[in-house]
């Protein structure tokens, strides 16, 4: 009885199941397709559903487990985000700080020293000319070498760190696309030049708070005398207003056209020369202000920046270029500048009376030694077949005149800002034949014309 009441229990159970089931899932076989299934029909159909509820819930745990693996890895991912993001602060943090330092460690200098401001940007030869500024510089307290580079070119950066303290290497932050009218794209360089002097001379001369600074590129040689150079006529660049810079550079230097045993001499020019020149904080105060985008040497050369004032240039450059390459492609070089000739006997400045430089005193000296000596043509020069010695002067009234005879002499002859390279008053002083000549306009002359560049 017992044994009859429990299977009738099993049947009951199981079928009570089979109702709820396919109630609660109507997308399986309905009770009374199932009931209707013959016996191993039945079976099949419960076995074949039982396996796909089992193969769903697998699914489920599927996708279960990757909602969890997902929620981890961002968790992972979140971690480790803000973990770079302290690293990356505590980094900025310690660039701040060695940022600070050596600010503060450019900045300890002696209210004298005079910033040598080195441009660099990618030519490891950077090293050749800070290899002689070293070799040179008398004192490292009153010449203090700040390296300038920009292009975040790693080799030169290394190269540049090479020398440890022995130089302060700093780097210009800025290296965004300059927007550039699209008929100056092929200057590109030209641009980025004057963004990085820009900022360079900013830093040393108002946050590293110096009073003076020489600017040297790296494709410059250097004479054993430089430093005593710069030294030595500073005086005359501080009292007399009618001057804005000292400059190292002879653009007509070379050789058959120097006096070479006039290690001493100095001249007057209304030619801005640059390479390797020295400014001061009151010349960049009033320059800073209207810095250009581009071209700043020619602008520096126009009557709006230069208001009638003049540098002083040696009879032998202190200076020599060796770069070739560069943003104006050999402009000039081959034909002019690698001929210059370094000045190789050491001169001492710092002891000399250089006070003829004065414009007061210069101009009479000057005007007198121009317009006094006998005039001569070329082909008499040339010839060698002028019969009094000493200083001769040649004329010019035009341009055209003027770019003929400069072309024929070896001189340089282009314009800029209507300024013959070298001149002063209108006048190109050089050596020629063993005597001064004299290129040189009217005595009447009124000034320069723009005109002419």
């Amino acid at each position: 009885m017992r044994k009859h009441y429990l299977t009738a229990l099993i049947l009951v159970s199981l079928l009570s199941w089979v109702l709820i089931y396919f109630c609660l899932d109507g997308s399986h076989t309905s009770p009374v397709q199932f009931l209707t299934l013959p016996n191993n029909n039945r079976l099949e159909s419960l076995e074949s559903q039982i396996k796909s509820e089992i193969a769903e819930r697998g699914n489920v745990r599927d996708r279960i487990r990757k909602v969890i693996e997902l929620k981890l890895q961002e968790k992972r991912q979140a971690a480790e985000d803000e973990l770079n993001q302290k690293q990356l602060a505590e980094t900025k943090k310690e660039e701040n700080i060695a940022e600070k330092e050596k600010i503060e460690a450019i900045s300890a200098h002696s209210e004298n020293a005079i910033a040598i401001l080195v441009f660099s940007c990618n030519r490891v030869t950077v090293t050749r000319c800070l290899d002689q500024l070293l070799e040179y510089r008398p004192s490292a307290q009153d010449f203090p070498i700040i390296v300038t580079q920009d292009c975040q070119h790693e080799a030169t950066a290394n190269a540049i760190r090479g020398y440890g303290d022995q130089v302060y290497h700093i780097q210009q932050p800025d290296q965004s696309e300059i927007q550039i009218p699209l008929k100056e794209k092929k200057f590109k360089g030209y641009f980025k030049i004057a963004r990085h002097y820009g900022w360079a001379l900013n830093q040393t001369f108002n946050v590293f708070n110096f009073n003076t600074v020489v600017i040297i590129e790296d494709d410059l040689d250097i004479s054993t005398d430089i430093f005593e150079y710069f030294k030595g006529t500073l005086p005359l660049l501080e009292m007399d207003p009618t001057l804005w810079c000292v400059s190292a550079w002879n653009y007509n230097g070379k050789l058959g056209l120097i006096e070479r045993d006039a290690s001493s001499l100095l001249h007057r020019t209304d030619f801005f020369p640059g390479l390797g020149w020295m400014l001061t904080k009151p010349i960049w105060q009033e320059l800073m202000v209207k810095w250009p985008l581009s071209y700043w040497d020619d602008w520096i050369r126009q009557p709006e920046q230069r208001k009638g004032r003049g540098c002083i240039r040696p009879e032998i450059s202190r200076t020599r270029t060796f770069g070739k390459i560069g943003v104006s492609n050999g402009l000039f070089f081959e034909k002019h500048l690698k001929y210059i000739h370094l000045n190789e006997k050491y001169v001492p400045f710092t002891k000399l009376n250089l006070t003829y430089l004065l414009k007061d005193n210069y101009d009479v000296s000057f005007v007198k030694a121009v317009y006094e000596c006998p005039v001569v043509s070329y082909q008499e020069l040339k010839s060698n077949s002028i019969v009094t010695s000493g200083p001769v002067r040649i004329p010019y009234f035009t341009k055209d005149k003027y770019k003929r005879t400069a072309k024929m002499l070896g001189l340089m002859d282009d314009f800029r800002s209507g300024v013959p390279r070298t001149g002063y008053r209108g006048v190109v002083s050089f050596f020629y034949n063993n005597r001064r000549v004299y290129l040189a306009p009217n005595a009447n002359w009124k000034g320069y014309d723009i005109t002419w560049s």
